[in-house]
């Protein structure tokens, strides 16, 4: 699997692919926090990074999707899945080395957002005068946000061999499972509606962004991931159906 991981993840950084969603991701972010009015910490008047954390998973939404889209429909297409497969390694290894490569792309992209957190840091009055708690449980839950698209993404991957395809499933997949189950939990009241709204993504990365780390959302995250990478190993495990 470290195998595999450490090819995907070369292959992004010799790409351009690596460095256009890291850039996207950081001018996205970047004028929703500092520069448009509606959203910029230096005019709310607040040392925080809210703004980061509700646009993030939005941006998200879209770039992640762009790199997991060739994970599979790739090597279908180029004639290299059935090479690939016959190595000796398992799906498992295969499909982790390849997850965890997008996962830890995503993550690189994130990483420099910590500079947002030092300049918010220095600019309360006094310095310091931030939710350190919140800011931190802010970040997990974007990890978690970004580890849960990053498989749907690979699943999406693996059931076409076009790679446009694999991008717009994934897209609308991570877009239902993130916004899908509060829109339609909207619709309710009382009991009906927080049990709906408790289905998707966005009511558990709600509750973990208060800084509020409760082992039930933990589970709702890591459980999404381990089904949907365990649907892509069905699919490829269809080949010999």
């Amino acid at each position: 699997m470290l195998a595999i991981l450490r090819k995907e993840f070369n292959s992004f950084l010799n790409s351009p692919v690596a460095y256009v969603v890291i850039g996207v991701f950081l001018v996205a972010t970047g004028l929703f926090v500092w520069v448009f009015p509606d959203s910029s910490v230096l005019d709310s008047g607040f040392a925080d990074l809210q703004t980061l954390f509700n646009i993030a998973p939005w941006v998200f939404l879209f770039l992640i999707p762009a790199l997991t889209m060739r994970t599979f429909a790739e090597e279908k297409k180029a004639g290299t899945m059935e090479l690939l497969l016959t190595r000796p390694l398992t799906d498992g290894q295969i499909i982790g080395g390849k997850y965890l490569a997008c996962l830890l792309l995503a993550l690189l992209a994130l990483l420099p957002t910590l500079l947002y957190y030092y300049s918010v840091y220095q600019l309360g009055s006094p310095a310091g005068n931030i939710d350190s708690a919140a800011t931190v449980g802010s970040y997990l839950g974007l990890v978690l946000l970004a580890a849960v698209f990053a498989a749907i993404g690979v699943f999406a991957s693996a059931i076409t061999r076009d790679q446009i395809i694999a991008f717009l499933v994934a897209v609308v997949g991570c877009f239902l499972v993130y916004s899908g189950f509060d829109s339609v939990a909207s619709v309710f009241d009382g009991a009906p509606a927080y049990y709906i709204g408790q289905l998707g993504i966005a009511a558990h990365y709600r509750d973990i962004s208060k800084g509020l780390l409760d082992s039930r959302d933990l589970v709702y995250f890591l459980s999404l991931v381990a089904a949907l990478l365990l649907g892509t190993r069905l699919v490829l495990q269809s080949r010999n159906w």
